[in-house]
C-alpha cells in the first residue's frame, strides 16, 4: 500500500501529483528489487556526514571556550593595570588613586567585558540554531512545506 502522504518517504513524485505517485508505488512494488551495495553506499555517505557534524560541533564548541579564556585573561590584565595599580601607591595617596583607578576599571569592564559577554550569548545561540538544529532535524527530503495550522487539521478531523 501507499500510506501516508504524497512524497513523503522513501519514494517522491512531482508536488500535486498524487495519481502518479500511486502508479509509482505500484509499479515498483510489482518489480522492487534490494541492491545491498547501493545500501553500503548509503550508509557510507551518513557515516561520513555523521562524524563531519560531530567535528563541525566539536570545532563550534572550541570557538565558545576560546573566548571564555580570552575573557577571563582580559579580566586579570584589566584587574592588573588599574586596581593593583592604585593600590600600590603609598598609604595617603592609595586611597584617591584607587577611587580613580576603580572608576577606570569599572569603565573597562562595562565596555569591553560586558560586550565580550554579549557577543558570546549571541554566537552561543546563533550557533545552537544554525549548527545544532540545522544538522539534527532539518532534512531537505523533496516536498513542501507545510506550516503549522490549527484550522487546517480541524478542517482534516470534520471532513
Amino acid at each position: 500500500g501507499g500510506g501516508g502522504a504524497p512524497g513523503r518517504g522513501g519514494r517522491h513524485a512531482p508536488l500535486g501529483d498524487e495519481e502518479s505517485c500511486r502508479l509509482g508505488l505500484e509499479e515498483e512494488e510489482e518489480g522492487e528489487h534490494f541492491d545491498f551495495s547501493e545500501l553500503v553506499i548509503h550508509q557510507v555517505i551518513e557515516t561520513i556526514e555523521y562524524v563531519l557534524g560531530t567535528v563541525s560541533h566539536t570545532a563550534s564548541y572550541l570557538r565558545l571556550w576560546a573566548l571564555s579564556l580570552a575573557h577571563q585573561q582580559l579580566s586579570v590584565v584589566f584587574f592588573g593595570y588599574t586596581i593593583l595599580t592604585g593600590m600600590a601607591s603609598p598609604f595617603p595617596l592609595n586611597v584617591l588613586s584607587l577611587y580613580f583607578w576603580f572608576a577606570v576599571w569599572f569603565g573597562i569592564t562595562v565596555a569591553i567585558l560586558l560586550g565580550m559577554d554579549v557577543m558570546e550569548c549571541f554566537l552561543h545561540v546563533l550557533r545552537l540554531h544554525w549548527v545544532e538544529f540545522q544538522s539534527k532535524f532539518y532534512k531537505a527530503e523533496g516536498y513542501a512545506f507545510e506550516p503549522f495550522c490549527h484550522k487546517a487539521i480541524l478542517e482534516k478531523q470534520d471532513d
